[in-house]
């Protein structure tokens, strides 16, 4: 799964990925609180789904990156 279909039932336009992507790359991998909030806002998104657009797209990176999918793992 891409990173611009990352949200289920949800079609993302190119500038919402453009967002959520440079997000990701350069403030956080895991946002929360008032982080989560702004950049739904800014992403035109719920928290929700952008919660769940960062939890998809953190497993994406996390295989390539040669971890588990998940977080907590002994190899963290």
């Amino acid at each position: 799964m891409s990173a611009s279909t990352a949200v289920e039932c949800v079609q993302l336009s190119e500038a919402q990925v453009k967002v959520l992507e440079n997000c990701f790359n350069r403030e956080t991998k895991h946002p929360e609180g008032m982080t989560l909030m702004l950049i739904a806002a800014e992403s035109g998104l719920s928290e929700e789904q952008t919660l769940k657009w960062f939890d998809l797209r953190n497993a994406q990176w996390r295989q390539s990156e040669g971890l588990p999918a998940k977080r907590g793992s002994v190899l963290d």
